[in-house]
């Protein structure tokens, strides 16, 4: 036992300089900025990020990240980290990231286009509500009637050129790929082979409007 607890007593000081080693690597300062488009008005407070355009008011808080985040006078937005680590730094184009959707929301708004797949009983789909709530009828001849709320500033629409397809917008990514997620889940297949059984509804593509 006496032999051990030297040995380990040896290794000791190895752990230690290991772990100087590692607090070595922090990065001083990484800086990460993304411009303002034309016609968008920006405000920042105290890392709460308001953004308005001709779609809305989006905002965001960033509250919870160790950042320095401001708006410069030449139309830029900066993101600022100190001490930092690799994984760490990558929140700061994670940030920017998310502020360039609340730009492309209120600027252009999000569409998610979503295919009625089925091979045998046909999807029925109605719009209802005003564009807030879609009704899936007769998937996989089930007479349940599948009822799915949008979500807050979401609204959905059959398409005018293409059979079986709908269309769901908004300006908020997160509400309108939510939204998109929860008509998807409201029609899974269920105790079947779903490698044969493909009948549901499908997102086919998604993005930006282009203006």
């Amino acid at each position: 036992l006496a032999q051990g607890s030297s040995l380990a007593a040896a290794f000791l000081p190895v752990h230690s300089w290991d772990v100087e080693a590692c607090e070595g690597m922090k990065t001083l300062m990484q800086e990460e900025s993304i411009k303002v488009p034309k016609g968008v008005k920006i405000t920042i407070k105290s890392k709460k990020v308001e953004v308005t355009g001709k779609h809305g008011t989006l905002s965001r808080d960033f509250k919870h990240m160790p950042i320095e985040l401001w708006k410069t006078k030449n139309g830029l937005v900066r993101a600022r980290m100190y001490f930092a680590k690799s994984k760490q730094l990558s929140m700061l184009r994670s940030v920017c990231s998310h502020i360039q959707n609340l730009f492309e929301g209120v600027e252009k708004q999000f569409e998610y286009r979503m295919r009625l797949v089925y091979a045998h009983f046909p999807i029925n789909a109605n719009v209802t509500n005003g564009g807030k709530t879609v009704e899936i009828r007769n998937f996989l001849g089930e007479k349940l009637v599948r009822v799915i709320n949008m979500l807050p500033g979401v609204k959905v629409e059959k398409s005018a050129s293409t059979k079986d397809e709908l269309i769901i917008t908004g300006p908020d990514i997160e509400l309108t790929s939510q939204s998109a997620a929860l008509v998807h889940q409201s029609c899974l297949v269920k105790k079947k082979d779903i490698r044969k059984f493909l009948d549901g509804i499908y997102v086919s593509s998604h993005g930006a409007i282009e203006a």
